[in-house]
C-alpha cells in the first residue's frame, strides 16, 4: 500500500544557539508525531551573519544529534576530546547517551545548506556511552538510478548501504535528487514512521491527486509499504527519513531528552553539581 500524507509541515523561522537564524521544521510541540525523531532544524542562507555565531558549548543527554550538510562548513568539539570539521556532503553523528558537552560553530561560506536532526534513544540506551562519528562525503554511498540519485547516510537503498546504523530505531536518512518528470519509490516496513522535507524544487508526495509542494515544506507520511514521490516540470531535492517508532514516554527539557520528569530533574541537578559527564 502506498503511503498517504498524514499532514504537512513547514519551516518556521527561529533563532537558536548564540543567535543562529534557521527554520525549525518540527520539534517539541509535535511529540509524538515524528517518533523516533524529535526535531529537525533547516539551515539555508548565503549570509554568514545568519549563522556564524554558532552553537557554543552546551550539554546533551538521551539523544543522538545528526548534522548533515549539502553545502557549508561546521567545526565540532566535545568533552570526549573529539574535534572535526564537516563540509559539503559530510555528516556528523553524535550519540549523546549518558551525557556530553559539545559545540558546533559554522564558518562563513558561500552557502550554508543543511539540517540538524535529533533522533531519540530508547529508554535502555539513554545512558549509553557517548560516541562521535565523522562521516565524510566519500563514506556516503550514492545510488544512481538515472533520473534520481540517493545519498545514503543511513539505511539501505537498492544495492547501497549507508555507513550509520542505530539498532533500536533502524533509521534511514536519504538525500534524494530527483529529475523533472520522474518518479522515486522506496519500500519500507509498514509501521515505520517516515517524513520528507524539500530543500529545493517541488514535488508531489500525494498518491491520491496531483498536488505539488515546494521548499521549505515537508510531509509526514501515514502507514504503508511504499513511498512514491513524483516531479513535474521541475527538479526536486528532498530529505527522506524513516525509523522504527519507540512508543515511549518523552520528558524533554532544552538539550536533554529522557523518559521521566525525575530523570530530567536528575540530569539538571548533575549539571549544576558538575557530575553530568560520566566518561
Amino acid at each position: 500500500m502506498d503511503r498517504k500524507i498524514k499532514r504537512y509541515f513547514m519551516g518556521r523561522r527561529a533563532r537558536d544557539g548564540a543567535g543562529v537564524n534557521l527554520f525549525r521544521t518540527f520539534g517539541h510541540d509535535e511529540i509524538p508525531d515524528f517518533d523516533p525523531f524529535l526535531m529537525m532544524d533547516f539551515f539555508d542562507s548565503t549570509n554568514p551573519d545568519d549563522y556564524t555565531r554558532g552553537f557554543p558549548w552546551h550539554p546533551h543527554r538521551g539523544i543522538e544529534t545528526v548534522t548533515y550538510l549539502i553545502h557549508g562548513e561546521i567545526e565540532h568539539g566535545d568533552s570526549l576530546g573529539n574535534k572535526g570539521v564537516i563540509r559539503d556532503g559530510d555528516c556528523q553523528w553524535m550519540t549523546a547517551g549518558s551525557g556530553i558537552l559539545h559545540q558546533e560553530m559554522p564558518k562563513a561560506s558561500p552557502q550554508m545548506l543543511g539540517v540538524q536532526v535529533w533522533l531519540n534513544l530508547a529508554a535502555k540506551d539513554k545512558m549509553t556511552e557517548p560516541k562521535y562519528r565523522d562521516i565524510t562525503r566519500d563514506m556516503v554511498p550514492v545510488y544512481d538510478g538515472g533520473n534520481h540519485k540517493v545519498h545514503i547516510v543511513a539505511g539501505t537503498y537498492g544495492d547501497k548501504i549507508g555507513p550509520m546504523e542505530a539498532i533500536e530505531t533502524k533509521p534511514s536518512f536519504f538525500d534524494v535528487e530527483l529529475d523533472a518528470d520522474s518518479e522515486f519509490i522506496y519500500e519500507l516496513p509498514r509501521d515505520y514512521n517516515a517524513y520528507a522535507f524539500l530543500v529545493r524544487g517541488k514535488a508531489n508526495f500525494n498518491v491520491d491527486k496531483e498536488e505539488y509542494i515546494s521548499y521549505p515544506n515537508g510531509v509526514l507520511l501515514g502507514e504503508g509499504d511504499r513511498i512514491v514521490v513524483k516531479t513535474g516540470n521541475e527538479n526536486a531535492r528532498f530529505l527522506l527519513l524513516s525509523g522504527k517508532k519507540l512508543n515511549e514516554s518523552v520528558a524533554w527539557g532544552g538539550p536533554i531528552v529522557m523518559n521521566t520528569k525525575a530523570e530530567l530533574n536528575l540530569a539538571f541537578k548533575e549539571l549544576n553539581e558538575g557530575t553530568f559527564i560520566k566518561k
